[in-house]
This record gives C-alpha cells, sequence and structure tokens, in this order.
C-alpha cells in the first residue's frame, strides 16, 4: 500500500489538525501532535476502507513539492502515512430503521464520509474505548 502525505496544523487555542491533500473530507485531529499522527494513521484507514466499500479507485498520492505549493497547506507540516494493508473487503447486511439510516447518511455525508466508513468507524472507535477500558 502507498503512503500518503497528511498536513498537521494547529490554530491557537485548538487542537493538532490533521488533513490529506488526497483525501479531501478526511481529516481528524489530537490533542497531541503523537495523537494527531495516530490518528492520521486510524482516519486514512478508515477512509480508504470505506472508498473501497464503494468501489472507488485510491488517487496516486501528491508528491511532497506539490504539496507544499499547495496554499492550503503551507502553515502545516507534512508527514507520511503509510495506507492500511489491504484485506479482503467483505459485504454485509445490516437490519435499521429507516429513519436511523436517515440520521446515519445526514450525518456522514457532512463529515464527507460514505455510509460504510462512518459505520466502520463508529464500530471500531467503540471497540478500541471498550479494550483500552479494559
Amino acid at each position: 500500500m502507498a503512503s500518503y502525505i497528511a498536513i498537521i496544523h494547529k490554530d491557537a487555542g485548538s487542537d493538532y489538525g490533521v488533513s490529506f491533500p488526497d483525501f479531501p473530507g478526511c481529516i481528524t485531529a489530537g490533542r497531541t501532535l503523537d495523537e494527531a499522527r495516530a490518528m492520521a494513521t486510524e482516519a486514512l484507514a478508515l477512509h480508504i476502507h470505506g472508498m473501497a466499500e464503494d468501489g472507488l479507485p485510491l488517487p496516486e498520492p501528491v508528491t511532497l513539492e506539490m504539496a507544499a505549493r499547495d496554499p492550503d497547506f503551507a502553515d502545516g507540516v507534512a508527514v507520511l502515512v503509510d495506507g492500511p494493508q489491504q484485506s479482503k473487503t467483505v459485504r454485509v447486511n445490516i437490519t435499521v430503521s429507516a429513519d436511523d439510516l436517515a440520521a446515519i447518511d445526514a450525518y456522514a455525508s457532512m463529515q464527507g464520509m460514505t455510509r460504510s466508513g462512518f459505520l466502520v468507524q463508529s464500530a471500531v472507535k467503540v471497540a478500541k474505548q471498550k479494550e483500552d477500558a479494559r
């Protein structure tokens, strides 16, 4: 799997934000630089997983030079984030009320995510929280 550039930036009074030039809408944040870097890896993996489920092709990674010339990323620090190891994608069916599905779709859309990506990210986050609580 390719490595992609993540741009870490910080505004006064905020956490460290992370965005990806190759994946508009794939964003995350962390209280510390280390947490932001870890969250970048997780966000990229979930975003790519959602794209794979939707049958979307992955972009070719931009170069560091291209990212450095982009004025949207001028105030950030570029780091490389490895894409996830490709694992087999499995299609599943779930039963959910129409109202809940509409709420899920609306929230996912506002976050720039797919339905599948949002559901996976949410489930993984809850599972990780439960595991960390042990």
